[in-house]
């Protein structure tokens, strides 16, 4: 890779859907060595897929928690059924294991706190293998991923 296709990438980040004869203008190049570039960014993975942003509260959404999770232990069933489950549940925006404590760093988005303790009960605390969930409640988002 060289500097066109880190400017390439930044573009796409800032704006995915700018007009191909747009972004080869920001980054000096001509329409088709532009898109011969970019296709060959999707093909080797490093563009790996295009979305929207979606604002959290259009779609009541807008209460955010970043729960740290462990787990009774570390048995690889127990594992593997948890990262199944958390998978599924559309509340959940991101997940990750982590080296040490805590397991697991799982962000979710819902209406309210009422929600959020009911779906904390009936849904995250009642996968088995949890052992200990603590709950940050987002104040105030300064920088996402994605977000302008």
């Amino acid at each position: 890779m060289d500097k066109i296709d880190y400017a390439i990438i930044a573009e796409l980040q800032r704006d995915a859907r700018q007009s191909n004869q747009e972004l080869a203008r920001k980054v000096g190049l001509t329409p088709a060595p532009c898109m011969r570039r970019v296709r060959k960014l999707e093909k080797d993975g490093v563009v790996t897929g295009y979305t929207a942003l979606i604002n959290p509260d259009a779609l009541d959404r807008g209460f955010e928690v970043i729960i740290e999770v462990n787990l009774s232990n570390n048995a690889k069933p127990i594992v593997d059924a948890f990262e199944r489950r958390v998978a599924t549940l559309p509340e959940v925006v991101e997940a990750r294991r982590m080296f040490g404590q805590p397991d697991y760093i799982v962000r979710i988005q819902m209406k309210n706190l009422e929600e959020y303790q009911q779906w904390l009960v009936d849904r995250l605390m009642a996968i088995p293998g949890v052992s200990r969930v603590d709950s940050r409640m987002t104040m105030k988002v300064i920088k996402a991923s994605g977000a302008q």
